[in-house]
């Protein structure tokens, strides 16, 4: 780092240490609370899995990774809910398949399934972080066999998730299932040596490919859903862009190509994946990312698109460091500082600490619960803006 980008970082890394991390909480029986109001206090005692998971794989990765917080209370948390997790999250699907709840009541009783490989991508990083904090490789086993019942369901057949197939339902690439199956990729194969890095390089190679079909408009747009055959689609749903899932695609791919050395896939990733959804998606009027957009220009059809939420300025915050950091390009760096003082002058609670997570297209608070369903800690994208920064 040069003395100016370690000047400007100085203050960042001390923020972060105080205003990244949201608060879950932990309580007797395992599993945490995350619907948390403003005040701290617990407005719905269920228990989503998907933070379940991510609030696991968090408590393990600081452990594993950060000194400062390698603590026996911390490992502590992780193991019970990760019990918590074992324990309840499970349940047998169609065909002697397991499928994971999307929320849980406190005692652990499923509440509801949901159609897509979600909860199990979550339990998979959950298990899989806990067997490196904790040596038990039953955990990475588990983690394992559920990862074969992912590529399953999305290589070959889908009808375990539940799904029907209806007539007039077009075959579909969603962003989002590539997009967390590299991540999971990733997970599983850090460190873990060459063989089983080439035993999921096909895997990786894939989700690579199935990112990059979403790359559409002569290279102008990046586009949330695709045909099968990487041809735009017709519609609201043909049409919607989400800069978010973009950016965080971005970085995915940017670790994917330093893992490989794939010089092309990094300019791709930075042109096209981190630039452009930037250029399209900040709010040139009020700041900040929007959630949704449509190519055209019309209207989405989502009621929250203009709203500005704390993940995509996250990802954005971790795609554009990871980015200078591999090219030190300083309008990258002028990037990230943009990003980062909208988010840091927005989201953060001066009054109560912890951040909100849903503004209006202007800047204001529109929901001023700290936790909620699907809001819990920034995990993945905290714990990697740390570690690019140093701290």
């Amino acid at each position: 780092q040069s003395s100016a980008t370690a000047e400007f970082l100085a203050p960042l890394q001390k923020q972060n240490k105080t205003l990244y991390f949201e608060a879950g909480v932990p309580i007797r029986g395992g599993g945490f609370f995350t619907c948390i109001g403003r005040d701290g206090k617990v407005f719905d005692e269920l228990k989503y899995v998907w933070l379940q998971g991510r609030q696991v794989w968090m408590y393990c990765r600081l452990y594993r990774t950060m000194d400062r917080f390698h603590k026996p209370e911390i490992l502590e948390a992780a193991k019970a809910g990760g019990t918590f997790l074992r324990k309840f999250a499970r349940i047998m699907g169609s065909g002697g398949q397991w499928k994971c709840a999307f929320c849980l009541t406190r005692e652990g009783k499923a509440v509801k399934i949901q159609r897509t490989i979600f909860s199990e991508c979550f339990y998979v990083m959950a298990m899989d972080e806990l067997s490196r904090a904790t040596g038990d490789t039953d955990m990475q086993l588990e983690a394992e066999q559920m990862m074969e019942q992912l590529i399953y369901w999305v290589q070959v057949d889908s009808s375990g998730l539940g799904r029907p197939h209806l007539p007039g339902d077009v075959p579909t690439n969603s962003m989002a299932v590539p997009m967390m199956l590299l991540c999971l990729v990733q997970q599983i194969t850090e460190g873990r040596g060459q063989k089983v890095a080439e035993k999921y390089r096909d895997l990786g190679n894939w989700c690579v490919q199935q990112i990059l079909q979403h790359v559409q408009r002569d290279g102008t747009a990046v586009l949330e859903n695709v045909s099968f055959d990487g041809t735009e689609l017709q519609g609201c749903q043909g049409r919607l862009q989400n800069p978010g899932h973009a950016l965080e695609a971005g970085w995915f791919l940017l670790q994917y190509s330093t893992q490989w050395g794939d010089k092309e896939l990094q300019k791709t990733a930075i042109s096209k994946f981190v630039e452009v959804p930037y250029q399209s998606g900040w709010d040139k009027e009020h700041g900040g990312l929007f959630y949704f957009l449509d190519v055209d220009g019309n209207c989405p059809t989502q009621l929250e698109w203009s709203m500005k939420l704390w993940w995509p300025h996250c990802e954005a915050l971790v795609a554009f460091l990871m980015a200078y950091q591999q090219t030190k390009k300083p309008e990258l760096l002028d990037m990230f500082s943009q990003v980062y003082e909208y988010t840091f002058n927005h989201f953060p609670d001066a009054e109560n600490g912890e951040w909100f997570g849903y503004l209006t297209q202007e800047g204001k608070v529109a929901l001023d619960f700290k936790g909620g369903p699907f809001k819990g800690k920034n995990t993945f994208r905290s714990i990697k803006l740390l570690d690019l920064m140093g701290c």
